[in-house]
């Protein structure tokens, strides 16, 4: 309840994408109804599928690797946005994901995918701007710097989203990592200088 009362919109995302998941893992008729799938999003405009499919996970593992970050940051970047504003930004970045994807496979009309991973990459963007030199462990071992974290993400996802057998969406990687700044850099106007300050801090 304290975690709740604390980071309510956090914890909705959380019971949001967990049933949703739980729903799709013992429904394939709902997951193909709402993950994203370019065909029906071109030819039939099922844009729904755009943010729905950003509550679907493929495996339990595919929704803790995705969970667990948004349990362990979402916290944090709501105190710093407030409910409205991280909203916009998860949300936002969920969008950046999937339309990066809609543009890049629009000669793809199988391609189909599912995943918070847009939204997710989002806030782990917004978390290297904002506190550039918290510690995180990549895979849970390896330690890297957040903003190191954030630029080293963008760049493997962009290439790997050029490569035609990824079986990972990358691309929804890339577009909601870029729409993360973006929106961190609308809201927040401050944070571009307190960046600055706090490189020029850590080395100067």
């Amino acid at each position: 309840m304290e975690y709740f009362s604390a980071a309510p919109v956090t914890s909705s995302l959380l019971l949001a994408n967990i049933i949703a998941s739980m729903i799709g893992f013992a429904s394939p008729d709902f997951v193909t109804q709402n993950a994203f799938w370019i065909r029906p999003i071109r030819e039939q405009r099922q844009w729904h599928r755009v943010i729905t499919s950003g509550f679907l996970h493929v495996a339990t593992w595919h929704l803790f690797a995705n969970m667990i970050t948004l349990y362990y940051f979402g916290p944090w970047l709501e105190h710093v946005f407030g409910a409205t504003g991280f909203l916009i930004l998860y949300f936002g970045s969920l969008l950046g994901g999937s339309m990066w994807d809609v543009v890049d496979k629009r000669n793809k009309p199988d391609y189909r995918a599912v995943g918070a991973s847009g939204a997710i990459s989002g806030l782990m963007s917004a978390v290297g701007i904002i506190f550039p030199f918290l510690t995180i462990g990549i895979f849970g071992i390896l330690p890297v710097w957040a903003g190191a974290y954030a630029v080293i993400f963008i760049i493997i996802s962009y290439g790997l989203s050029k490569r035609e057998d990824a079986i990972i969406g990358h691309g929804a990687h890339l577009g909601g990592a870029l729409a993360g700044i973006v929106i961190t850099l609308l809201l927040r106007p401050e944070s571009f200088s307190e960046l600055i300050q706090q490189i020029s801090e850590k080395f100067g």
